[in-house]
Order: C-alpha cells, then structure tokens, then sequence
C-alpha cells in the first residue's frame, strides 16, 4: 500500500478491504487482545474473558445512500447490524453506543424519523442505546450523514468464524441478496413490482434459537462480500472447504432476475438480516427446524457442507451437475450499500 491512495474498493469488505487491514491497520497497532479474540483475528468483533461468560465487543460505521430506503433506513441498519455482530459470536445484545455526524443544514424532521427507527429496532433487538456523540461538518465536507454504532452482548458460549469441523452442515437463516438489490433498485429507478425490500433486522432471535439447540461450531452474518465472500471466509480460517448446493440456496426471483440485468452474481450481494451457521451434522435439522420458527428464519435452509478438500475454497455444485468455484469479491459491486 506505500505511496497509493484508498479507494472505494478498500471500503467494500472484500479482498481489497482485507489487504488495507492487514497491512496498515494490523501492523502499526501494537496491542491487538485482551481476550480469546482481538484485532488478529478480523472476526465481527472482540471477546474478552470475564469469567464464566465472555464480552463481546463490536463497532460499526454506517454510509448508506439513500438514508430512506424500502425495508429500512440508516437508524435501522445501524442497530441492526451492530446487533448482528454481536449475536453471530453467541453475544446476546446488551447495550449501545451511537455516534452521529451530520451534514450541516440536514433536515431535523429525517433526523427524529432516522432515531425514531433506531429506538424501534433497539428495543425489538432488546438492547438499550445508553450513551452517544453528535457532530455537525460542513456541507460541503459530509454528504448526509454518517452513524457509527459500538455494541456489547454476553456470550456464554463464544462462537467465531473459524470454527468449523469435516462434515459440519452449512444453513443460511433466509433470503439472500435482498438489502443490495433494494439498494441498486432504488438507485436506479428499476421497477420491478411490489415485495422488494431490504432484509436489514436484527437477527438474535434467530440466532438464539439455534444455540439452544446446540451443536453450533461457526457462525457469521453475510453483509459486505455476501454470502461467497463469508463462506470464503469462514473455510480459510477454518482450514476446510466447503460445498454448497444451487439448487438449495434461498435466491428471490427479483434479486435472481437483476442480477441478470445487471451482471451480479447475487452469491455476492449484501445482506442485512441473516447469518450463515455451520452445524454438527447430527443437530442440523433441529437447529434449522428452531430457526425457522423465529420471524427473520422462515426461509432458512441448509445449503452444503464442510468438506476434506480443496481446503480453504468454496466449490458450488451446480443444479445440472457442474462444479465451480465460489470466489471471494475483490471489492463491492454497490459502494455506501451498508
């Protein structure tokens, strides 16, 4: 990275995004863990020992564009997605920070409608929003606004991305391509008809219901990089590879139908209101049979499985009986999506 400049791409959460980090931001920070899991690790948080529980630890920037968008707006994602990173490592949600800087000139009335949502979600999450910040820039220096929320949760069993086992079954909690599709729709000025929406919601309801089941080894929300790029990573750090079923992955006709349109591959595309779980064989109809009893696991499915080899790669069985890999995204075929 010496002497070049950041670019959109280093935002967008794949192979970009990860070579920024780690080789500027990992290396120049010297105390990276206070616990199981720190800064090393690049999980969707940190986890500090606190005797028989762990601390989960998680902070998040949100840039979308539109603030307003169908399903959602940026006070919704903003919880939500914190939230999310907290309940894909065990954390039950427990409690919040918010920061806000607004472009001067912002309209009041979408500022209370924005923390009006916020509240709403915070207390579907069953999480308290307990301190915050507030600034105002320019209006030549900040398009809107920008919300960066900080979470914590308990966990009495840490879950990472890296923790999957040989034979373990891949589910993913629902839907997927939703929240990018939405986003590029309304962008664009697409019509498609009615029932597009974002997925953004938090998602410990579901999660939690299959921890009480157990047999849970990996978990991790698929949002920047989509699902190819958190079953990517959650073979590398596992040392494993994964082969998941086309014909089992939960596509919408809409999201199937523009990334025709538009060249997108919706294994790609953000999410905003699911996870993908790895689950001991012997207990995975019981967890996903949990999970879709909860409001956001309805259309939960089990979509491949941990494999010998080729270790740390994604292979895609196709429905007419081809194979191919799953590669990770360099970068985002959206920018501000989350």
């Amino acid at each position: 990275m010496r002497n070049k400049k950041i670019s959109l791409e280093h935002g967008a959460g794949g192979k970009a995004m990860m070579n920024l980090i780690k080789q500027i931001a990992i290396k120049e920070i010297s105390e990276k863990k206070v616990g199981p899991v720190g800064l090393n690790e690049l999980d969707d948080g940190a986890a500090i020992d606190i005797g028989d529980e762990n601390l989960i630890f998680t902070t998040d920037s949100h840039t979308i564009k539109p603030l307003f968008f169908p399903g959602g707006d940026i006070g919704k994602l903003a919880i939500a997605g914190t939230v999310n990173d907290l309940a894909v490592m065990g954390g039950k949600p427990l409690a919040l920070s918010s920061a806000m800087v607004l472009s001067e000139g912002f309209p009041s009335e979408d500022l209370k409608k924005i923390i009006q949502s916020m509240n709403a979600t915070a207390q579907k999450a069953g999480i308290s929003l307990v301190t915050g910040d507030t600034k105002v820039m320019e209006k030549e220096s900040l398009d809107e606004m920008i919300i960066t929320t900080t979470g914590i949760g308990l966990a009495n069993s840490l879950k990472t991305d890296g923790g999957l086992n040989l034979g373990d079954k891949i589910i993913v909690t629902g839907n997927i391509g939703e929240h990018e599709t939405a986003i590029i729709t309304r962008r664009e000025g697409i019509e498609i008809g009615e029932g597009l929406r974002s997925d953004v919601a938090p998602i410990w309801d579901t999660v939690e219901a299959g921890l009480k089941i157990g047999g849970i080894t990996a978990m991790k929300d698929p949002t920047r990089g989509g699902l190819a790029g958190t079953l990517n990573e959650l073979a590398s750090k596992s040392n494993i590879g994964i082969s998941i079923y086309e014909d089992e992955i939960p596509i919408p006709s809409p999201v199937r139908n523009i990334g025709e349109l538009l060249g997108i591959d919706p294994l790609q595309l953000t999410n905003e209101g699911k996870a993908v779980i790895g689950v001991e064989p012997e207990r995975s109809k019981d967890v996903l049979e949990a999970i879709r009893k909860t409001e956001n696991g309805k259309e939960a499915q089990i979509i491949g499985k941990t494999t010998k080899k080729p270790r740390k790669k994604v292979v895609l069985e196709t429905e007419v009986g081809g194979k191919r890999l799953v590669r990770a995204p360099i970068g985002a075929p959206t920018p501000r999506i989350c």
